[in-house]
Order: structure tokens, then C-alpha cells, then sequence
């Protein structure tokens, strides 16, 4: 499985999530699957609502906004493909406790946010029994 997402989509991600260091911010990623493919066409941003003092290492998104971000791919056509958040100051690792809240099947986008500057992304999927990551291929691509 790759993960395909243009370089706009993917900027605009990056630049959202520099945005909210030192805390962490997160949001949805909306596509299509196209045989091996999981193909980014746009990102959904969604507020932390975990309480503030603990936004430095924890996010948490707002109450109801995955059945929305769902509904409103349905309506259109797309599927919601993922989820992406940061790691202010840490590496683009999944956590323990990205593990534990996490869903198999579904594609987390990390991106290592050092002192306000995105530095590295990586693309992971949970494994079927929960018990690890393992990395996913991300593409990057530019539309015209």
C-alpha cells in the first residue's frame, strides 16, 4: 500500500501543523483507494479540544468531527482515508498512545514539528492485532 499526496496538500498540512507548535494539532486526510493506492485529495484540519496544558503531547479532536469528516467524504464520493496530527519536538514515530487509540486499517500521517518547523513526515498503519506500526510508503506528487 503506498499513500500518494501532492505537494500542495502536503504543504498546506505541514504549514497548518507548524502552526499549532508547540501543542499538537491534527486533522483528517480525504481521498480515494485506487487498487494499492490511498490517494490524498485534501486534508481536513480539526481542533484540539484536549485540555491545554496537556496539548504539548496529546491531541484529541473534537467531539463529533470523525462522523462529520465521514459524512461529508460519503456525500461526495471520497473516502476518509486518515488521520494526521504532529509531534512537537519528537520524531515522526507512532507513540504508545498513538497505538492504543489507533484503528487498524486506517492511515495516521505523523509529522515531526521541531521548535516550528515541519521536518519529516511518515505514513503508518496500525497492524490487524493492535500490538504495532508498520510504515507505509508516502508519495509525494506535483499537481499541476
Amino acid at each position: 500500500m503506498t499513500v500518494i499526496i501532492s505537494t500542495d496538500i502536503h504543504a498546506q498540512i505541514r504549514r497548518y501543523l507548524e502552526g499549532t507548535f508547540p501543542n499538537e494539532g491534527g486533522g483528517f486526510l480525504i481521498g480515494k483507494l485506487e487498487n494499492e493506492h490511498r490517494i490524498v485529495t485534501e486534508s481536513r484540519f480539526v481542533k484540539n479540544s484536549f485540555e491545554t496544558e496537556e496539548q504539548y503531547h496529546r491531541y484529541l479532536m473534537e467531539s463529533g468531527a470523525y462522523q462529520d469528516a465521514e459524512d461529508e467524504a460519503d456525500a461526495r464520493g471520497l473516502s476518509l482515508l486518515g488521520y494526521f496530527h504532529s509531534h512537537p519536538n519528537h520524531p515522526a514515530v507512532p507513540s504508545e498512545f498513538d497505538r492504543v487509540h489507533a484503528w487498524p486499517h486506517f492511515l495516521y500521517l505523523i509529522v515531526s514539528v521541531r521548535e516550528g518547523e515541519a521536518v519529516e513526515s511518515l505514513a503508518w498503519e496500525l497492524a490487524d492485532n493492535r500490538d504495532r506500526f508498520y510504515p507505509v510508503a508516502l508519495e509525494e506528487i506535483k499537481v499541476n
